[in-house]
Protein backbone atom coordinates (compact mmCIF):
# COMPACT_ATOMS: atom_id res chain seq x y z
CA UNK A 1 0.00 0.00 0.00
CA UNK A 2 0.92 3.74 -1.00
CA UNK A 3 0.26 6.92 1.02
CA UNK A 4 -0.47 8.53 -1.68
CA UNK A 5 -4.05 8.12 -2.43
CA UNK A 6 -5.82 10.19 0.59
CA UNK A 7 -4.61 13.48 2.06
CA UNK A 8 -4.26 12.94 6.06
CA UNK A 9 -6.01 14.47 8.81
CA UNK A 10 -4.49 18.25 9.32
CA UNK A 11 -1.83 18.00 12.69
CA UNK A 12 -3.72 20.29 14.43
CA UNK A 13 -6.64 18.24 14.58
CA UNK A 14 -5.48 15.32 15.58
CA UNK A 15 -3.64 17.32 18.22
CA UNK A 16 -6.96 18.91 19.28
CA UNK A 17 -8.14 15.51 19.49
CA UNK A 18 -5.96 13.74 21.43
CA UNK A 19 -6.02 16.62 24.15
CA UNK A 20 -9.78 16.25 24.22
CA UNK A 21 -10.07 12.44 24.61
CA UNK A 22 -10.97 11.69 28.37
CA UNK A 23 -7.95 9.68 30.44
CA UNK A 24 -9.95 6.79 30.84
CA UNK A 25 -10.24 6.19 27.14
CA UNK A 26 -6.50 6.10 27.02
CA UNK A 27 -6.13 3.71 30.16
CA UNK A 28 -8.76 1.41 28.10
CA UNK A 29 -6.12 1.15 25.19
CA UNK A 30 -3.22 0.07 27.49
CA UNK A 31 -5.35 -2.55 29.20
CA UNK A 32 -7.71 -3.80 26.71
CA UNK A 33 -7.40 -6.29 23.89
CA UNK A 34 -4.46 -6.04 21.54
CA UNK A 35 -4.56 -5.39 18.06
CA UNK A 36 -5.37 -8.16 15.25
CA UNK A 37 -2.16 -8.93 13.38
CA UNK A 38 -2.04 -8.60 9.43
CA UNK A 39 0.60 -10.16 7.57
CA UNK A 40 1.27 -7.49 4.91
CA UNK A 41 1.60 -9.36 1.57
CA UNK A 42 1.99 -12.57 3.31
CA UNK A 43 5.09 -13.56 5.29
CA UNK A 44 6.63 -10.88 3.00
CA UNK A 45 9.67 -10.00 5.22
CA UNK A 46 10.93 -13.52 5.10
CA UNK A 47 9.38 -14.71 1.67
CA UNK A 48 8.76 -13.76 -1.84
CA UNK A 49 5.71 -10.77 -1.11
CA UNK A 50 2.13 -11.89 -2.41
CA UNK A 51 3.19 -15.36 -3.44
CA UNK A 52 1.82 -18.82 -1.92
CA UNK A 53 5.16 -18.98 0.07
CA UNK A 54 4.57 -16.14 1.93
CA UNK A 55 0.78 -17.21 2.96
CA UNK A 56 2.73 -20.51 4.19
CA UNK A 57 5.36 -18.41 6.23
CA UNK A 58 2.61 -16.36 8.08
CA UNK A 59 0.87 -19.59 8.74
CA UNK A 60 4.01 -21.12 9.92
CA UNK A 61 4.52 -18.35 12.35
CA UNK A 62 1.10 -18.31 13.26
CA UNK A 63 -0.32 -15.66 11.66
CA UNK A 64 -4.29 -15.86 11.40
CA UNK A 65 -4.51 -12.75 8.68
CA UNK A 66 -3.04 -12.06 5.67
CA UNK A 67 -3.26 -9.29 3.05
CA UNK A 68 -2.86 -9.51 -0.97
CA UNK A 69 -3.18 -7.15 -3.77
CA UNK A 70 -5.40 -7.63 -6.44
CA UNK A 71 -4.53 -6.70 -10.08
CA UNK A 72 -6.08 -7.84 -13.84
CA UNK A 73 -4.18 -9.67 -16.95
CA UNK A 74 -5.20 -8.51 -20.31
CA UNK A 75 -7.36 -11.44 -20.56
CA UNK A 76 -9.12 -10.90 -17.43
CA UNK A 77 -7.97 -13.11 -15.19
CA UNK A 78 -7.75 -12.02 -11.52
CA UNK A 79 -3.47 -12.15 -10.22
CA UNK A 80 -2.05 -11.46 -6.70
CA UNK A 81 0.46 -8.96 -6.99
CA UNK A 82 1.12 -5.42 -5.55
CA UNK A 83 2.69 -3.09 -8.15
CA UNK A 84 1.10 -2.45 -11.67
CA UNK A 85 3.73 -3.41 -13.62
CA UNK A 86 6.01 -6.97 -13.13
CA UNK A 87 9.24 -5.25 -13.15
CA UNK A 88 10.30 -5.09 -9.82
CA UNK A 89 9.14 -8.53 -8.46
CA UNK A 90 9.40 -11.05 -11.28
CA UNK A 91 11.95 -11.76 -14.44
CA UNK A 92 9.75 -10.00 -16.94
CA UNK A 93 12.42 -8.07 -18.51
CA UNK A 94 14.59 -11.35 -19.13
CA UNK A 95 11.25 -13.38 -20.29
CA UNK A 96 9.52 -10.88 -22.29
CA UNK A 97 12.59 -8.05 -23.40
CA UNK A 98 11.08 -6.13 -26.22
CA UNK A 99 7.39 -5.76 -23.69
CA UNK A 100 7.95 -2.34 -22.25
CA UNK A 101 6.95 -1.26 -19.67
CA UNK A 102 5.46 -4.39 -18.59
CA UNK A 103 2.08 -3.74 -17.16
CA UNK A 104 0.20 -6.27 -15.46
CA UNK A 105 -2.35 -5.87 -18.22
CA UNK A 106 -0.53 -6.31 -20.91
CA UNK A 107 0.28 -9.72 -20.45
CA UNK A 108 -1.84 -12.80 -20.31
CA UNK A 109 -2.32 -15.33 -17.34
CA UNK A 110 -0.27 -17.25 -18.98
CA UNK A 111 2.27 -15.37 -20.06
CA UNK A 112 2.63 -14.32 -16.10
CA UNK A 113 2.69 -17.72 -15.17
CA UNK A 114 5.96 -18.11 -17.00
CA UNK A 115 7.81 -15.38 -14.61
CA UNK A 116 9.88 -16.12 -11.85
CA UNK A 117 8.29 -13.86 -8.81
CA UNK A 118 11.14 -15.91 -6.07
CA UNK A 119 14.34 -15.24 -7.26
CA UNK A 120 14.41 -11.33 -6.40
CA UNK A 121 14.07 -12.67 -2.97
CA UNK A 122 16.48 -14.84 -2.94
CA UNK A 123 17.63 -18.15 -4.68
CA UNK A 124 15.63 -20.60 -2.13
CA UNK A 125 12.50 -18.90 -4.09
CA UNK A 126 13.80 -19.98 -7.87
CA UNK A 127 10.49 -20.77 -9.47
CA UNK A 128 7.71 -18.88 -7.45
CA UNK A 129 5.09 -17.98 -9.45
CA UNK A 130 2.75 -15.14 -8.98
CA UNK A 131 -0.69 -16.66 -7.96
CA UNK A 132 -4.10 -16.79 -9.66
CA UNK A 133 -6.57 -14.98 -6.90
CA UNK A 134 -8.37 -18.23 -6.95
CA UNK A 135 -4.82 -19.80 -6.00
CA UNK A 136 -4.16 -17.30 -3.29
CA UNK A 137 -7.48 -18.09 -1.63
CA UNK A 138 -7.46 -21.92 -1.66
CA UNK A 139 -4.00 -21.46 0.46
CA UNK A 140 -5.60 -19.04 2.82
CA UNK A 141 -8.34 -21.42 3.06
CA UNK A 142 -6.39 -24.71 3.51
CA UNK A 143 -4.09 -22.89 5.98
CA UNK A 144 -7.22 -21.56 8.07
CA UNK A 145 -5.97 -17.99 8.16
CA UNK A 146 -8.33 -14.84 7.21
CA UNK A 147 -8.01 -12.64 4.22
CA UNK A 148 -7.47 -8.63 3.84
CA UNK A 149 -8.30 -8.31 0.36
CA UNK A 150 -6.98 -5.26 -1.71
CA UNK A 151 -8.98 -4.02 -5.07
CA UNK A 152 -5.31 -2.24 -6.35
CA UNK A 153 -5.46 0.57 -9.05
CA UNK A 154 -9.17 -0.17 -10.18
CA UNK A 155 -8.82 2.86 -12.43
CA UNK A 156 -7.27 0.61 -14.49
CA UNK A 157 -9.61 -2.75 -14.68
CA UNK A 158 -12.73 -1.12 -14.76
CA UNK A 159 -15.68 -4.16 -13.24
CA UNK A 160 -12.81 -5.59 -10.95
CA UNK A 161 -14.97 -5.01 -7.91
CA UNK A 162 -17.55 -7.54 -9.49
CA UNK A 163 -14.94 -9.84 -10.75
CA UNK A 164 -13.26 -10.21 -7.99
CA UNK A 165 -17.06 -10.84 -5.36
CA UNK A 166 -18.02 -13.58 -8.30
CA UNK A 167 -14.13 -15.23 -7.82
CA UNK A 168 -14.39 -15.24 -4.14
CA UNK A 169 -18.10 -16.80 -4.43
CA UNK A 170 -16.82 -19.46 -6.71
CA UNK A 171 -14.21 -20.33 -4.25
CA UNK A 172 -16.90 -20.34 -1.73
CA UNK A 173 -15.17 -16.89 0.45
CA UNK A 174 -18.78 -15.14 0.22
CA UNK A 175 -20.89 -18.04 2.25
CA UNK A 176 -21.45 -17.78 6.07
CA UNK A 177 -18.38 -19.81 7.49
CA UNK A 178 -15.83 -17.55 5.11
CA UNK A 179 -17.46 -14.04 5.36
CA UNK A 180 -16.01 -13.52 9.23
CA UNK A 181 -12.55 -14.19 7.62
CA UNK A 182 -12.59 -11.65 5.03
CA UNK A 183 -12.54 -7.61 4.53
CA UNK A 184 -12.27 -6.15 1.00
CA UNK A 185 -10.29 -2.91 1.00
CA UNK A 186 -9.31 -0.26 -1.43
CA UNK A 187 -7.57 3.10 -1.39
CA UNK A 188 -10.54 3.87 -3.98
CA UNK A 189 -13.83 5.42 -1.92
CA UNK A 190 -15.83 4.74 -5.47
CA UNK A 191 -14.40 1.06 -5.41
CA UNK A 192 -15.10 0.44 -1.73
CA UNK A 193 -18.66 1.63 -2.09
CA UNK A 194 -19.20 -0.60 -5.14
CA UNK A 195 -18.15 -3.97 -3.19
CA UNK A 196 -20.72 -2.71 -0.45
CA UNK A 197 -23.59 -2.85 -2.49
CA UNK A 198 -22.89 -5.52 -5.17
CA UNK A 199 -22.74 -7.80 -1.67
CA UNK A 200 -23.61 -6.01 1.59
CA UNK A 201 -22.81 -9.06 3.64
CA UNK A 202 -18.94 -8.17 2.93
CA UNK A 203 -16.82 -6.40 5.85
CA UNK A 204 -14.80 -3.45 3.69
CA UNK A 205 -12.46 -1.03 4.36
CA UNK A 206 -11.20 2.18 3.37
CA UNK A 207 -7.08 3.23 2.46
CA UNK A 208 -6.10 6.32 4.04
CA UNK A 209 -6.48 8.86 6.31
CA UNK A 210 -9.43 10.81 5.39
CA UNK A 211 -10.45 14.19 7.08
CA UNK A 212 -13.08 13.10 10.23
CA UNK A 213 -15.61 15.28 8.79
CA UNK A 214 -15.46 13.33 5.76
CA UNK A 215 -16.63 9.95 8.25
CA UNK A 216 -20.02 9.93 8.26
CA UNK A 217 -20.32 9.52 4.58
CA UNK A 218 -18.07 6.62 4.58
CA UNK A 219 -19.63 4.53 7.35
CA UNK A 220 -22.23 4.50 5.27
CA UNK A 221 -20.67 1.82 3.22
CA UNK A 222 -17.46 0.81 4.98
CA UNK A 223 -16.34 -1.36 8.11
CA UNK A 224 -12.73 0.10 8.89
CA UNK A 225 -10.57 3.15 7.82
CA UNK A 226 -7.34 2.01 7.43
CA UNK A 227 -4.65 4.78 7.32
CA UNK A 228 -0.77 4.77 7.25
CA UNK A 229 0.86 4.61 11.03
CA UNK A 230 2.43 7.84 10.69
CA UNK A 231 -0.78 9.82 10.08
CA UNK A 232 -2.68 9.07 13.07
CA UNK A 233 -3.14 9.58 16.56
CA UNK A 234 -4.95 8.65 20.03
CA UNK A 235 -6.87 11.71 18.70
CA UNK A 236 -7.76 10.41 15.11
CA UNK A 237 -8.51 6.51 16.01
CA UNK A 238 -10.86 7.09 19.27
CA UNK A 239 -12.51 9.81 16.65
CA UNK A 240 -12.64 7.07 13.85
CA UNK A 241 -13.84 4.63 16.18
CA UNK A 242 -16.93 6.86 17.62
CA UNK A 243 -18.68 6.07 13.95
CA UNK A 244 -20.67 3.53 13.53
CA UNK A 245 -19.85 1.52 10.34
CA UNK A 246 -21.90 -0.50 7.57
CA UNK A 247 -22.74 -3.45 9.75
CA UNK A 248 -24.08 -1.73 12.49
CA UNK A 249 -20.60 -1.51 14.83
CA UNK A 250 -18.19 0.62 15.47
CA UNK A 251 -15.65 1.45 12.62
CA UNK A 252 -12.37 -0.33 13.34
CA UNK A 253 -8.79 1.04 12.12
CA UNK A 254 -5.85 -1.59 10.63
CA UNK A 255 -2.97 0.91 10.37
CA UNK A 256 -0.03 0.08 7.87
CA UNK A 257 2.83 -0.75 7.67
CA UNK A 258 4.41 -0.88 10.97
CA UNK A 259 7.74 -3.10 10.90
CA UNK A 260 9.64 -2.27 14.43
CA UNK A 261 8.32 -3.11 17.87
CA UNK A 262 8.27 0.53 19.21
CA UNK A 263 6.03 2.01 16.30
CA UNK A 264 4.01 -1.43 16.91
CA UNK A 265 3.84 -0.72 20.98
CA UNK A 266 3.10 2.94 19.53
CA UNK A 267 0.26 2.84 17.79
CA UNK A 268 -1.35 -0.12 19.82
CA UNK A 269 -1.12 2.56 22.52
CA UNK A 270 -3.22 4.34 19.76
CA UNK A 271 -6.03 2.17 20.34
CA UNK A 272 -6.12 0.59 16.79
CA UNK A 273 -7.56 -2.67 16.05
CA UNK A 274 -5.48 -4.05 13.60
CA UNK A 275 -0.96 -3.77 12.74
CA UNK A 276 -0.52 -4.43 9.11
CA UNK A 277 2.84 -5.75 8.70
CA UNK A 278 5.76 -7.31 6.91
CA UNK A 279 7.09 -8.55 10.13
CA UNK A 280 4.17 -10.48 11.91
CA UNK A 281 6.12 -11.70 14.65
CA UNK A 282 7.69 -9.05 15.70
CA UNK A 283 4.71 -6.99 15.72
CA UNK A 284 2.71 -9.73 17.47
CA UNK A 285 5.59 -9.97 20.63
CA UNK A 286 5.74 -6.41 20.79
CA UNK A 287 2.09 -5.86 21.36
CA UNK A 288 1.28 -9.16 23.33
CA UNK A 289 -1.17 -10.36 20.52
CA UNK A 290 -2.22 -13.89 20.28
Amino acid sequence: MHARAVAATTSALLGTATLLLPASDVRAVEVGDPPTVIAHRGGSAYAPENTLAAVDKAAGLGIRWVENDVQRTRDGKLVVIHDDNLRRTTDVEEVFPDRAPWKVKDFTAAEIARLDAGSWFGPAYAGTRVPTLEQYVRRVDRNHQKLLLEIKNPELYPGIEQQTLKVLANESWLDRQHRSKLIVQSFSADTVRTVHKLKPDVRTGLLGTPNVADLPGYAQFTDQINPSHSTISTGYVSAVQAFTGAHGKPLEVFTWTVNDATTARRVARYGVDGIITNTPDVVRNAVGAP
